[in-house]
């Protein structure tokens, strides 16, 4: 008889196991990320599986030839999760201060994060700016955690601060700014954003770098009014090597900076360089003279 109820109660759980099954890792997932957002002390932005968390420095008034900078701008770092082989690809970019440099990456090394890049990305700015490139794999809530220990050690805002209400307006003719750049652009904090697409897949570790703009793959050119008909425009131009000098002698033939040229990834396919550029000018000019250096890339177009 004991026998026979045990039997019972075994195919019962059997059933059950098999009959909800696919909810429990959507259930177990969704935990996971809840845990992974109360570490880093905000909620993402969700594109397709990635989940980016905004880190901007908001804490910071850092002025370039008398414009003041929006963190929207040039200050917003950022982390980007991705499943990937069985945890969690995350990779990211963080805005420190010279000082904070050297205690954030001892943190980051010491929970077994990878350093990808340590670089500037602005010219003149006051406080110097720079910018950490880190990556790593394993359980999404364990390198949350790292990577909240290690922004500790800066004075990087560890909680969202509450939005803005109403957001700040963006006064430019962003329609013909679309027009001009090729794709649709989107307010941010005052500024006005556009992530520009390549045509070739990008991946890392045999894994497609996709979405593109939220894993940092993207051409990113980002406009703030500073009045007069003028914006101050920076970013980034994502390159293949036979596409760096073409796009420098275009920037600076139309009078934009050149600021910074580098890499922030290690194994990625194909082999990317970003340069970082910087004017403040007639906003339309600006636009032309921008799509004209894209025009030399293998960029997409809407």
């Amino acid at each position: 008889m004991k026998r026979g109820i045990l039997a019972l109660v075994g195919l019962a759980v059997c059933f059950f196991a098999i009959r909800f099954a696919p909810f429990f890792p959507a259930y177990a997932q969704d935990a996971e990320w809840q845990k992974v957002d109360e570490a880093l002390g905000r909620k993402p932005a969700v594109s397709d599986d990635v989940r980016r968390y905004g880190l901007p420095r908001s804490d910071l008034s850092v002025t370039i030839d008398e414009v003041a900078i929006k963190p929207a701008l040039a200050l917003g770092g950022w982390v980007a999760f991705k499943p990937a082989h069985g945890g969690a690809m995350v990779m990211g970019d963080l805005v420190l201060l010279e000082t904070e440099i050297n205690p954030v990456m001892a943190k980051m090394i010491a929970s077994g994060l990878e350093i990808t890049a340590v670089h500037n990305h602005l010219l003149r700015a006051s406080p110097a700016t720079f910018y950490m490139h880190v990556a790593g794999h394993g359980e999404p809530v364990k390198l949350a955690s790292a990577i909240h220990d290690a922004l500790a050690e800066s004075k990087t805002p560890l909680t969202a601060a509450a939005p803005a209400s109403p957001p700040p307006a963006v006064d430019l003719d962003t329609a013909k700014l679309d027009q001009i750049i090729g794709v649709k652009g989107q307010a941010n904090g005052g500024v006005y954003q556009f992530n520009v697409k390549r045509r070739d897949p990008i991946t890392q570790d045999g894994m497609p770098l996709a979405p593109v703009g939220p894993m940092g793959v993207a051409t990113a050119i980002n406009f703030q009014p500073t009045g007069g008909g003028k914006t101050a425009i920076t970013g980034d131009f994502v390159l293949t090597s036979d596409e760096v000098n073409p796009v420098i002698l275009a920037l600076r033939t139309h009078g934009i900076e050149v600021t910074a040229l580098h890499s922030h990834m290690l194994d990625e396919q194909p082999r990317l360089f970003f340069m970082h550029f910087w004017a403040n000018d007639d906003v339309l000019k600006l636009a032309e003279d921008l799509r004209a250096a894209l025009d030399k890339t293998a960029s997409t177009k809407s």
